[in-house]
């Protein structure tokens, strides 16, 4: 819905909502395109608070102790009928950018919503159909309009509407009633074929010239401008940059994600947990009460009253011990890396299977995980610039509301995945082979000139060599996984496992996550039987070693100056979609993983 013309214009996916079209970001629908709202204006009454302590404590190191929940989108069951309640509720949003074009050729009259030309329509049972219309047109149709495709947004997180009437008059400035046209001269849709003409001084200028060397000169400062907020931030010394509408580099989430790990054996403890949001706030003397009339709590109806009391009470001493808790691959790989002691529960089931006869030497274990619950939380975003992944709150980040946000939006989402650990003792020696070669040091002064190009120290935040491999290794498999368990590519996802606190972690999860069905179906967890799981990595591996675009592929190291953090790694051999991708695509080489044509023995395997 959007704030400013409460009608239903679409819907999204919680997933959606932390990795594509989150706080902040423009959602190009059909017909219009409207930015997703800040936190301040979403309706507390129809969400739900999501249980998850480790992943709380997380966000509370990078946000502030004041946020105390992470709830889920607001949300009713679908109706029989548009007009009841459930159309009503939903993630507010407002029309962004606020300029529109009419689409009659005749016309192309450019003007903001705020001008009275348009008009709002709207279609109850068609939520796909809701556009603005040119009211006044020259033509007697009412022809729609459009967004305009041109806006403005800084690496600070701004983002404001494209400076349409300064940028048309920058060689007339006396121009008092401008009434702007836009128009396309040519077929290829370039900013070169895109002409801004102010019909009452007949200026006439290229949109060519907002982008390229001499666009510096010709946009104003950045307003400091946060639509999804409705406020400005004041002068911003960032400069912005003109870009198409629904470009890529938009709009980047930060978030954070975590494997719920059960902490009870006992089938009370385990309720307890998966209850905890509602039961954790109940006062003990209402507890009864509570459990007796609220249909949310009828999983606790027939247990003994002493033994529920008692484990909300050990939970909420272990959420006060781990409140500062922000290792989040820790307590996981601790748990994966030990499946017969962790406890089996419907959100989490692990079982150990023989690892590959022919990769003995290179991997150590290999464990189904059967069942699994993941939490994603967003914790605010960027632009321009995708964030550094190793810095969970950088300083250019885009903020969620107005005010330190009390909650953050989160998603829950269970599935299936196969956990793949290497052997550590072959790790250790490969790594001291790897360490000082000419590859590795090329990688790590890419890796230093990127963070020194942002402000950032260039001397924290390298992942290590065994992350290069780890995650080149990854997505050789995700590849191979998806020609055979019946998912698409986008939607298995990794989550790497390397480096390591308490003792030296190298392994890999593969999973697949949704809130429906996708994510259940068994396809994933059959792979990692070791007949399938051999022959798969054998395939995998076979790939890696010969790429289409060899020799250019193989050989390619980041040059100095280059912005460039991978090696050998292409679109035909190891790249992966954003959704699959915990780094985006950085610190990848299939060189590490294989031999390749370069002829440098550096691979693993």
């Amino acid at each position: 819905m959007t704030e400013e013309y409460p009608v239903r214009v679409g819907a999204l996916r919680p997933s959606q909502l932390m990795y594509s079209y989150g706080v902040g970001s423009v959602v190009d629908l059909p017909h219009l395109s409207v930015m997703i709202g800040g936190l301040d204006a979403w309706q507390d009454a129809r969400q739900q608070v999501i249980s998850e302590d480790r992943l709380l404590a997380a966000v509370k190191f990078s946000l502030g102790q004041q946020v105390g929940e992470l709830r889920s989108a607001p949300w009713l069951p679908e109706g029989n009928t548009p007009f009841e309640e459930w159309a009503r509720v939903g993630v507010p949003a407002v029309p962004f950018p606020r300029w529109l074009r009419c689409t009659n050729s005749a016309c192309n009259r450019l003007a903001p919503i705020g001008s009275g030309l348009f008009e709002l329509k709207s279609h109850a049972y068609r939520t796909d159909r809701v556009h603005f219309v040119h009211a006044n047109c020259r033509s007697k149709a009412r022809p729609p309009a459009v967004p305009a495709r041109f806006i403005l947004a800084c690496e600070r997180g701004h983002m404001d509407d494209f400076p349409w009437i300064e940028f048309a008059h920058k060689g007339n400035p006396a121009c008092d009633t401008p009434i702007l046209t836009l128009y396309e001269t040519g077929e290829s849709n370039r900013p070169t074929d895109v002409l801004l003409r102010c019909e009452n001084c007949k200026s006439i200028t290229s949109m060519a010239r907002a982008f390229g060397p001499q666009a510096a000169r010709q946009l104003p400062a950045c307003r400091g401008r946060h639509p999804h907020l409705r406020q400005f931030e004041g002068d911003c010394p960032a400069a912005p940059r003109a870009m198409l509408l629904g470009a890529s580099n938009a709009w980047f989430p930060i978030n954070m994600s975590v494997l719920s790990i059960p902490r009870s054996e006992d089938a009370i403890g385990q309720l307890v947990e998966k209850y905890w949001a509602i039961v954790g706030a109940i006062p003990a003397a209402e507890l009864g009460y509570a459990i007796k009339y609220n249909p949310k709590l009828a999983a606790f109806k027939g247990q003994d009253a002493t033994a529920i009391e008692a484990a909300i009470a050990a939970r909420r001493r272990g959420s006060a011990e781990s409140i500062e808790e922000i290792d989040l691959r820790g307590p996981e790989w601790e748990v994966l890396t030990h499946p017969s002691s962790a406890p089996a529960t419907e959100d989490f089931l692990l079982q150990e299977v023989a690892v590959p006869p022919s990769h003995e030497a290179e991997i150590s274990q290999v464990v189904l995980v059967e069942r699994l619950r993941e939490v994603i939380a967003l914790t605010g975003f960027t632009r321009v610039e995708a964030p550094d992944w190793s810095e969970p709150n950088p300083d250019n980040k885009g903020p969620l509301s107005s005010h330190k946000p009390t909650w953050v939006p989160a998603s829950e989402v269970r599935g299936e995945g196969i956990f793949i650990r290497l052997a550590e003792a072959r790790l250790g020696a490969w790594e001291a082979r790897v360490r000082d070669s000419e590859r590795a040091n090329a990688l790590l002064a890419a890796h230093e000139e990127w963070r020194a190009a942002r402000q950032l120290d260039p001397n924290e935040g390298w992942p290590d060599l065994r992350y290069f491999l780890l995650h080149t290794l990854s997505h050789l498999l995700i590849r191979e996984f998806a020609l055979e368990c019946g998912y698409a590519a986008a939607s298995i996802r990794e989550r790497i496992y390397s480096g390591g606190r308490s003792e030296p972690m190298a392994g890999i999860l593969l999973y697949t996550a949704a809130p429906d069905a996708e994510g259940t179906l068994g396809g994933l967890v059959s792979l990692g039987q070791p007949e399938k799981f051999d022959r798969l990595l054998a395939q995998a591996l076979r790939h890696a070693e010969l790429c289409t675009s060899d020799p250019h592929c193989a050989e390619f190291v980041p040059a100095p100056g280059s912005t460039t953090l991978h090696g050998a790694a292409c679109h035909a051999c190891a790249l992966a979609s954003e959704t699959s991708c915990e780094r985006g695509n950085r610190y990848l080489d299939r060189t590490f993983v294989v031999n390749t044509i370069a002829g440098e023995a550096l691979g693993f395997f």
